[in-house]
């Protein structure tokens, strides 16, 4: 005779993540990795817009800015692989209802960060630091992707909520 204790009991299982979830989570990741890669090559002293004086004066580089506008795009990638828990199925670091709702408050905070970088760069103190047009082109192509990010992670957060909804109602 087998008994099961909770030891032994399989933990309920959720419905695999949909291709496009999982498509649309790996798109988040190469959605942040342009803005990093300008911030490093930024701060690696490749010519990206800005004159020597205000590299020094505005991001203080060489200096500390360095090790803040790497840490930058650091930690932005890894806030953007986050989306990859939400359909993995090997790993989970929570409880299904405690990532959901760490996912809804994430695409909340995105949403308002991508509306708040809407004002900073169109506003003129944003503008001005930058010495050609050229160089505001290629920042707005680089940068632009970021605001993708709101729509691409409340799709990933409503169909993993949608998923584990459906887990606990079974």
């Amino acid at each position: 005779m087998c008994v099961m204790t909770t030891a032994t009991v399989p933990l309920p299982t959720s419905a695999p993540a949909p291709v496009w979830a999982r498509r649309t989570a790996h798109a988040i990741a190469l959605c942040a990795l342009p803005s990093g890669l300008w911030r490093i090559a930024m701060a690696s002293g490749v010519y990206v817009g800005y004159s020597d004086q205000v590299l020094r004066d505005v991001f203080d580089i060489p200096g500390w800015g360095i090790a803040y506008v790497v840490g930058l795009s650091v930690l932005a990638e890894l806030a953007a692989l986050f989306p990859l828990l939400l359909v993995s199925d090997r790993w989970r670091p929570l409880r299904p209802g405690a990532l959901a709702a760490l996912a809804w408050t994430a695409s909340g905070v995105l949403v308002l960060v991508a509306l708040w970088q809407l004002v900073v760069a169109f506003t003129v103190e944003s503008q001005t630091y930058m010495t050609s047009g050229t160089s505001q082109t290629v920042w707005g192509f680089v940068f632009a992707p970021l605001f993708a990010i709101p729509a691409l992670m409340t799709a990933v957060t409503w169909s993993y909520a949608k998923r584990h909804r459906a887990r606990g109602q079974a």
